[in-house]
């Protein structure tokens, strides 16, 4: 699997350069990203990028558009296994059980239909670009109900905390391409899970000036587990 930038960049508001989203599709087929500006979030699903944003529906990013973190990988071919119905929790223990070993990468896929499922986006920032922190405290908030579509993501071994989000990393995407970004909250009422393992992982950084020169420390883990899981904010639409 491939990594463009790292997430202690983006916690310290270092996100002015990105891989274009050409580049990004010759990475593999299944990923998750988030916007230039941190503008919103990203979801790869068979090639195709969607941007999701709080201004419309998710769309089909253009070639020249940058990413600024995403990570991709090519899924191929798992087998799929049927998982239960269950909270976020109990995805994550379907998820975790399943593991070829808790230091190796896993990219996930889960097609189905979800009985809820709270997503956010993020508005677009403007230089000097603030930490993704203060960015995700002001996120926009959608919960759905009863919608069919497909999560995508990763789950990543403890020991990258920093580079990347350990653990499970999600995004959604519905069937009619309504609806999309990071997930907060799911409950699934019938999925099919795909799952593929990875012991490469190549990252690329930016070179950018802003990044050359910002030197980046990974002090502890709080405002990473702060901004996967959500702050209060708006309430959702």
């Amino acid at each position: 699997m491939t990594q463009f930038a790292v997430l202690d960049a983006l916690l310290d508001g270092v996100y002015s350069q990105g891989v274009s989203a050409a580049e990004a599709r010759t990475f593999g087929d299944i990923g998750v990203g988030c916007c230039e500006g941190l503008g919103g979030e990203v979801v790869i699903v068979d090639g195709s990028i969607f941007e999701c944003t709080a201004d419309g529906p998710p769309r089909p990013m253009t070639d020249d558009e940058t990413l600024p973190f995403v990570d991709v990988c090519a899924l191929g071919d798992p087998v799929a296994e049927p998982v239960a119905a269950g909270d976020l929790a109990a995805l994550r223990g379907e998820i975790e059980r399943r593991l070829l070993s808790r230091n190796l990468f896993h990219a996930v896929r889960v097609d189905g239909v979800l009985e809820r499922v709270r997503t956010r986006v993020t508005r677009r920032q403007k230089p000097p670009y603030r930490p993704l922190a203060d960015v995700a405290a002001e996120q926009i908030e959608t919960q759905s109900e009863d919608v069919a579509g497909v999560l995508v993501g990763f789950w990543m071994p403890q020991i990258y905390q920093g580079v990347t989000v350990a653990g499970l990393h999600l995004h959604f995407l519905s069937a009619d391409r309504s609806i999309g970004g990071h997930v907060l909250d799911v409950v699934v009422e019938e999925g099919a899970l795909r799952m593929t393992a990875f012991r490469a992982f190549h990252l690329r950084l930016p070179d950018d000036e802003d990044f050359l020169e910002r030197e980046l420390t990974h002090d502890d883990d709080h405002r990473i587990v702060a901004v996967e899981n959500g702050r209060a904010g708006p309430a959702p639409r």
